[in-house]
């Protein structure tokens, strides 16, 4: 593992080293992305996701250009909603926290000497959150009002289980749209077969319309019974390292892999399990309500040029 991560280092510094002509390869509505933009974008996925350092340099182009793709027409649409793309100081510090402790390091100095390694600045990343973050707040001030759900019933879940063991579970999600029943299978085996291939993490990249998709799909530990029955049923047959067959969603299909399990012997904080059950729909049904509207707004992407382009 170190060796391939050593390669990788190698191969950006040479990459950053080499004399690049600028070449458009995508126009979405006089937005350009030109191939040093995916270059950057290959750079920044491979910084934050230590399991695509295992994958070839074709798929993780193939993987950049999409993610590229998706974030240039969200900064359109958000342009178009908010006088400006900037965050709050407090909020962006708060992001990169979460972004380099995810990755093992203790400050943003720390952060910021890992990023040199990948020819990335912490500004960068300001920018990436920045769109993500964005977005989300647009989405939450379209769909929030539409967010169903059912309080009374979560807690007389967590009330049956409140002083029995539960078991707490370590996910990682793949959400993805079809447009009708007969497809469901067609694309569940499509993306079934890429996780054979690169792997959940990897495969989460590249399919999964979550905002956990940049982070190999991961959503932490969650109690059993912060879970709805379908989910938990579906998840309680599985062993680590086994993902779902495809659980049917209000708006998409979602994939879940069982990354680890524990046993938890404490009597449940009901209240603070509530707020956690509450938490995971509401995300869990914004979600698929950025998928929906994803692809409403979705734009026409003229190819420019396709061919092979170097990074």
């Amino acid at each position: 593992m170190k060796k391939k991560i050593l390669i990788f280092l190698f191969v950006i510094m040479c990459v950053h080293a080499q004399s690049i002509e600028t070449k458009i390869i995508h126009n979405i509505q006089n937005e350009i992305i030109t191939n040093i933009d995916i270059k950057n974008e290959f750079k920044y996925l491979v910084a934050l996701n230590n399991s695509l350092k295992e994958l070839d340099q074709e798929k993780i182009l193939n993987i950049s250009n999409e993610s590229i793709i998706r974030e240039k027409i969200k900064k359109i649409e958000i342009s178009k909603n908010f006088k400006e793309i900037k965050l709050n100081e407090d909020y962006s510090e708060l992001l990169l926290k979460n972004i380099y402790s995810r990755l093992n390091l203790e400050s943003i100095n720390e952060f910021e000497i890992y990023l040199k390694n990948y020819d990335l600045k912490i500004s960068d990343i300001e920018k990436k959150i920045t769109i993500d973050a964005l977005w989300n707040e647009l989405i939450i001030e379209k769909y929030s009002s539409k967010v169903v759900i059912n309080e009374a019933l979560l807690k007389e879940e967590l009330l049956k289980n409140s002083k029995i063991q539960s078991k707490e579970y370590q996910l990682s999600e793949i959400i993805f749209e079809v447009k009708n029943k007969e497809e469901i299978e067609k694309k569940y085996k499509e993306v079934v077969k890429s996780i054979n291939e690169i792997g959940f993490e990897n495969s989460a990249a590249t399919y999964s319309f979550s905002d956990s998709a940049k982070i190999g799909g991961d959503i932490g530990w969650i109690n059993e019974n912060s879970l709805n029955n379908n989910i938990r049923k579906n998840i309680s047959s599985l062993k680590v390292g086994e993902f779902t067959k495809p659980i049917i969603l209000s708006n998409g299909i979602l994939i879940l892999k069982l990354i680890n399990i524990k046993n938890s012997e404490t009597t449940i904080d009901i209240e603070n399990e509530l707020k956690k059950a509450i938490n995971y729909e509401r995300n869990r049904q914004l979600n698929q309500y950025s998928i929906i509207y994803f692809n409403k707004i979705t734009l026409p992407v003229f190819v420019c040029n396709l061919l092979s382009f170097p990074i």
